[in-house]
Formats: structure tokens, sequence, C-alpha cells
């Protein structure tokens, strides 16, 4: 089971979970979609989840690019 962690800051990410094991983060959009990205170390999520870290531009200039799926829940 994920832990969701609510963000606040985003105007497009709501929440975000780590599989630290899988090394995938996981991202729930404001529409309700979730998606996984794969290839993703802790360096990355430490990165992504860094205090006064863009949500948004860290998935654009790097997340986005990483294989990825939707995740069914």
């Amino acid at each position: 089971m994920l832990n969701w962690t609510e963000v606040g800051d985003s105007t497009m990410i709501t929440a975000i979970a780590y599989d630290e094991g899988g090394e995938t983060i996981y991202v729930r959009f404001k529409d309700g979609a979730e998606w996984w990205y794969a290839g993703c170390p802790p360096q990355v999520w430490e990165e992504f989840t860094r205090p006064g870290q863009s949500k948004g531009r860290y998935f654009h200039t790097v997340l986005k690019h990483k294989p990825q799926g939707e995740h069914s829940g």
C-alpha cells in the first residue's frame, strides 16, 4: 500500500508517493489521474520532495521523461 503525501502548493499535483523498493514515484493529479514514474532512485525522490522545490517544474523537467504508466489505485 502506498503512503500518499498531500501536496498543497501545486497547481497540477494533489499528492505524491514513493515505492523505494521499486524506485517508483507515484503522482496524483488535480484531475484525479494517478501515474507512476519508474527509474527513480532515492536521490530523485529526495530532490522532488525537497522543501521549496516546485513539484510541477520538477515533474516537467525530470519525471515525465522517465518510464511511466497509469496507476489504477
